[in-house]
């Protein structure tokens, strides 16, 4: 009997005991109350205390603070979790290569400005009006080089409009040096068709054909690649959470809350398995993304390299007026060839004696521009410094998508150590961390994810990489294989210089020897040193010889 009466005070003790460890437990709302009217929501949809055995359908079913509906609002919430922290990720990266893009495009556009209006400048001062009346030649030349960095060769065939621009050139310089001749088309066609024979303009036009080629290819081909990066990741941001992945998220964020444990976050782990499970086809990008970003790498350093742009463009007066200047100095020995190959040409009924030096404005000096006043830079900047910085960044960028899980699950996201949420209680987790890609996520514990069905979008994305991947590799070697403008699609032939890497550093002739700040040298007025024992020319008489060494000196001054 003592002892009946022994036992019943000790059942009476521990079940008031536990009605008082209960007691706090069924009032511990409050806090979830604040929590989830925090999120917007109505704090009325919480109760009071917590039931016993709600019929919840993603949490567990025991003591709950939460309702179907808070349930059901509460996954709508986690949707919106999940997406923030990629999200930011995401739109941080877009604002990243959108701002290097404009750098870069900015620089190449101004860069092209500058190096036309130094070459009008130029050319204005050194040749007076015989430059203004064919300044159109050049001006086209110009239109034409910024039509192809815009639209690529589906607007310009370079080679071909390089050569025309030679064959323009060529045929006026030709009667003008030689003005005491009247000259047909046919004729003219005769002279061109033998320019490669004649190269009146010595070497310049080969060389300055690669320089520009690779130059221009090179760089139209990598701005494309900084403006590719921020629609990708554009496309690949707006791929939606499989429901699957909606409700794994809300088991990680928002069970705590229906278990009153507000302040607990999941397991590293745990949210490790969930956001792998969630960005498999993402995390499936990352080859080619890897890939994408090595061939951006490469072409840059071309950039730096051979392939620079602005060492191209920047002297490129220079450089014509080298061809010019070479044309001048070999004028007799090209006239005297195309008259033994094409004829005898006629003279000119219309030649008349007419000019002077005075009336031309020719005063026969130059004063060659400070180095201070050449535009060497564009848009504020250098070529150096901007190909040094976005570097950076294209190395920093790689991996982003296999380690999107690992970027997210870190910091005040988790809960390190065991005291942590695992997705059913306050413990340790203890499964296994499962690999990155859609491939992996067979045996993922914590979503369900269909491994038969690759996303549309993503799969988009990576045919898109590749695609510029293999223009850029054909850009670091010197060739424009992309067949179509930025706009719309079209026909068009592969062209380019086709360099393999070693010689693109190495051979002399494709790559010219420029310093930073070429200086322009005085110009001397030409006098004709043609042989007395020319009969042809001399045939017109002292006056005509005068006057073909006038046009020559207006057209081409002898720069030394």
């Amino acid at each position: 009997m003592k002892t009946m009466l022994v036992f019943s005070a000790v059942y009476t003790l521990a079940v008031l005991f536990v009605s008082a460890m209960a007691e706090p437990k069924s009032k511990n709302c409050n806090e979830v109350r604040a929590a989830y009217s925090s999120k917007g929501f109505n704090v009325n949809d919480v109760p009071n205390k917590g039931v016993q055995g709600a019929p919840l359908k993603v949490c567990p079913q025991g003591f709950s603070c939460c309702t179907v509906e808070m349930e059901e609002k509460l996954s709508q919430q986690s949707h919106t979790d999940l997406k923030a922290p990629v999200s930011q990720l995401s739109t941080n990266l877009q604002s990243t290569f959108k701002q290097r893009h404009s750098h870069f495009d900015q620089f190449f556009r101004e860069l092209l400005d500058n190096a036309e209006q130094s070459l009008n400048s130029m050319f204005v001062r050194t040749y007076g009006m015989m430059y203004v009346q064919n300044a159109e030649l050049f001006k086209n030349f110009f239109q034409a080089l910024k039509r192809y960095y815009l639209s690529g060769s589906a607007a310009v065939n370079l080679d071909s409009m390089l050569s025309d621009f030679w064959a323009d050139l060529l045929e006026r310089m030709f009667r003008l040096v030689n003005v005491q001749y009247e000259f047909s088309d046919a004729y003219m066609e005769c002279v061109i068709r033998h320019t490669e024979q004649l190269q009146p303009f010595g070497d310049v036009p080969r060389k300055l054909r690669l320089q520009l080629t690779r130059a221009f290819v090179a760089a139209r081909t990598f701005t494309r690649g900084l403006a590719l990066m921020p629609e990708v990741v554009n496309k690949v941001s707006t791929v939606s959470a499989s429901p699957s992945c909606v409700r794994a998220a809300m088991k990680m964020l928002y069970c705590p809350y229906c278990s009153g444990q507000v302040a607990l976050k999941p397991c590293q782990n745990y949210c490790l398995n969930v956001m792998r499970g969630c960005l498999a086809n993402q995390a499936d990008l990352d080859t080619e993304w890897n890939n994408f970003l090595d061939a951006m790498l490469g072409l840059a350093d071309r950039l730096e390299g051979p392939f620079n742009f602005e060492s191209v463009m920047d002297p490129i007066d220079v450089k014509i007026s080298d061809a010019i200047m070479n044309m001048q100095e070999n004028s007799m020995q090209v006239s005297q060839k195309v008259f033994q190959g094409c004829g005898q040409p006629k003279p000119s009924k219309a030649f008349r004696s007419r000019r002077s030096v005075k009336e031309t404005g020719f005063t026969g000096r130059f004063r060659p521009y400070s180095p201070d006043a050449r535009p060497t830079t564009a848009a504020g900047t250098s070529l150096d410094r901007l190909t040094t910085d976005v570097k950076k960044k294209l190395k920093h960028a790689k991996k982003f998508w296999s380690t999107l899980p690992d970027t997210v699950c870190a910091g005040e996201r988790i809960a390190p150590g065991d005291e942590c949420w695992n997705g059913t209680a306050r413990s340790r987790y203890e499964s296994v961390v499962i690999g990155n890609g859609l491939a992996n996520q067979v045996s993922n514990p914590d979503v369900d994810v269909d491994i038969t069905k690759p996303d549309i979008v993503i799969r988009s994305q990576i045919a898109a990489l590749k695609e510029m991947t293999s223009w850029l590799k054909a850009a670091h070697s010197g060739n424009d294989i992309s067949i179509d403008n930025d706009e719309d699609s079209s026909g068009g032939e592969e062209s380019g210089s086709g360099c393999d890497s070693p010689s693109c550093e190495t051979d002399p002739d494709i790559y010219f020897s420029t310093p930073p700040n070429p200086v322009k040298p005085k110009v001397n007025q030409v006098v004709d040193r043609s042989p007395s024992t020319d009969g042809a020319r001399m045939s017109q008489g002292s006056m005509a010889l005068a006057l073909c060494g006038l046009a020559l000196a207006l057209l081409a001054p002898h720069l030394r």
